[in-house]
């Protein structure tokens, strides 16, 4: 038996062996490197997928056995309705071209990373080549413990007006909970449901059949821009005041990578340049008032942001109110840095003279950073703060002058760790990640590591929900007027789009809150205002990204899945 075991596992490597050749000849000039796979697949996919075969525990679905498996086929895992009704079957041919631009082989797909070279696909396909493939075991959905109704971030509690605050000193310890794999399942929306909004205002759908539309920002002339990230391109809106649907709705520009975050410039009525960020770079089209269609090609205003671009790929824009520094958000590349490279103290000492104090190194070197830069571009990359895991969107408020940013925290701690959060940025600013979260909590898979940064990480203004995924949030203007405005003590606040989870037992999000703000900061918690997205503890038929006030007044409302744009706006008390 034990020959008999020996010569099948010898005749598996041998299979294992030509197979992975067989990959190399077919996608490259030469043979395929396993162990450089193993390292793109940590650096670009590891943030959302597993390689093990015990099942999907992460953002994205396992891909072990992913080699000859029909797309979108794993039961457990809540796929984009584009890659559901893709029809491909993952052969070496379809992942190389899908690797080398998902949204050209898929459009709509929620996957952004691109692998440019051609050699670095051959790699890392050989090396999925090499996952185990799974077992009938894992097919049911994993949603860690039972429904509790004394959960504080239950969906079930969410209604427009419901208050939430999520305390410091209340926070609960590593590890008290399990880690779930709860991804929403999107379903059709069902027959009589109705989106929740305060009395005396309404929300309806206002442009639908988009394509994931992500980020929303309205120019000076009120044409709503959108960022259809998945499909490559950026899309304008533009509909009379107080109108509920676009009287137009043009393509301004494609072709781009993974576009999200969108600005105008210079600041004021009349901006010159449209601002796109992309996965890895920032480019700018002219522009004038009006217009519907980029008047002339991309120029690039930054070539490569971060050495690495897997993981979190949104990247969002702002310039500061005297217009002299655009700031750009970029993601980390994996959940809490595991398995980066050790350095000694005085290289760590050097490193941060260049990159900011607490700033992680290797593939994540310019990750999880706030960049800076002239608007032109001409000067050096240069970091304004550090530490910030995920800060997806960025702003600053019209009257202080401050930096804001919303971020995702780090994941597998918990249902309730570790709070996500809004907050002015201080420039230096170190927020804690990867080594601290929320001042001075030292992360248990890094402890011990840094001591001396110990009492360095600053506190962030707002705490939400952990894993609420707050995306995008701007500020109602205080002198807000038009057919839609909303009444006064709603003016000078902050609203926030929460995607909702994907990594707690009992689901929280998706909606969007409000939060009180006075002389520019926060004042107690934040509160539901529009609520609804919700089916039950696996189902979702929509998830707000981004919110942006219209000319007359109005939120517009982005919503990825359900790829509609809702409009909500107050009708007064009857």
């Amino acid at each position: 038996m034990v020959t008999l075991a020996r010569s099948l596992l010898s005749r598996r490597a041998l299979l294992l062996s030509a197979s992975v050749a067989a990959l190399a000849s077919s996608l490259s000039a030469g043979p395929a490197s396993i162990e450089n796979g193993r390292a793109l697949f940590q650096q670009n996919c590891a943030m959302c997928h597993e390689a093990g075969a015990q099942g999907a525990s992460g953002q994205g679905p396992s891909l072990a056995g992913v080699l000859h498996r029909r797309a979108a086929s794993l039961p457990e895992f809540a796929y984009s309705p584009a890659l559901q009704q893709s029809g491909i079957t993952w052969d070496a041919s379809a992942l190389d071209r899908f690797l080398s631009n998902p949204g050209r082989l898929v459009p709509g797909t929620a996957m952004s990373v691109i692998i440019p070279a051609a050699p670095d696909r051959a790699d890392l396909i050989a090396f999925l080549a090499t996952l185990p493939r799974r077992t009938a075991q894992v097919a049911a959905l994993r949603v860690g413990r039972d429904l509790s109704s004394d959960d504080p971030g239950d969906w079930r509690k969410d209604a427009p007006g419901v208050p939430h605050l999520v305390r410091l000193d209340q926070l609960p310890p590593p590890f008290e909970s399990g880690s779930s794999s709860n991804g929403p399942r999107l379903v059709a929306r069902p027959p009589a449901t109705h989106l929740a909004v305060p009395p005396g205002f309404t929300v309806e759908a206002f442009a639908t059949k988009l394509s994931g539309p992500r980020l929303i920002r309205v120019a000076p002339n009120g044409d709503l821009f959108v960022s259809e990230t998945g499909a490559g391109r950026v899309r304008v809106l533009r509909a009379p005041d107080g109108a509920a649907a676009p009287a137009e709705n043009v393509v301004f520009a494609d072709g781009l990578h993974g576009p999200f975050g969108l600005a105008f410039f210079p600041l004021g009525p009349e901006p010159q340049w449209v601002y796109v960020a992309t996965v890895n770079s920032v480019v700018r089209y002219p522009y004038r008032n009006g217009d519907l269609q980029a008047r002339g090609p991309a120029e690039v205003v930054v070539s490569r942001l971060a050495p690495t671009m897997g993981g979190h790929t949104t990247r969002d824009l702002a310039f500061s109110l005297d217009g002299r520094r655009l700031f750009i958000s970029v993601g980390s590349s994996s959940n809490v840095a595991e398995g980066l490279p050790a350095k000694s103290p005085p290289e760590i000492r050097q490193w941060e003279h260049t990159h900011g104090l607490g700033s992680a190194w290797g593939a994540e070197e310019n990750r999880a950073d706030i960049l800076q830069i002239d608007p032109a571009g001409h000067g050096p990359l240069q970091t304004y703060a550090t530490g910030i895991r995920n800060g997806v969107s960025l702003g600053v408020h019209p009257g202080t002058g401050d930096l804001w940013t919303c971020t995702n925290e780090r994941d597998r701690l918990g249902d309730n760790l570790v709070p996500d959060y809004l907050t002015r940025v201080r420039e230096g600013g170190f927020y804690g990640w990867p080594w601290y979260y929320l001042g001075n909590h030292e992360d248990p898979r890094h402890a011990g590591k840094r001591p001396d940064l110990a009492g360095k990480a600053a506190l962030p203004d707002l705490l939400v929900q952990a894993h609420s995924a707050v995306l995008g949030f701007d500020f109602y203007p205080p002198a807000a007027s038009g057919p839609a405005a909303f009444p006064p003590e709603y003016r000078g606040n902050l609203f926030a789009a929460f995607h909702g989870s994907w990594n707690r037992s009992i689901r929280t999000g998706a909606k969007v809150v409000r939060v009180r703000l006075k002389d520019g900061v926060p004042i107690g918690g934040y509160e539901d205002f529009l609520t609804g997205f919700t089916v039950d503890n696996t189902s979702v038929w929509g998830r707000p990204v981004s919110v942006a006030v219209a000319h007359d007044g109005a939120l517009f409302v982005s919503d990825d899945a359900g790829s509609t744009i809702w409009r909500v706006a107050y009708r007064g008390l009857k």
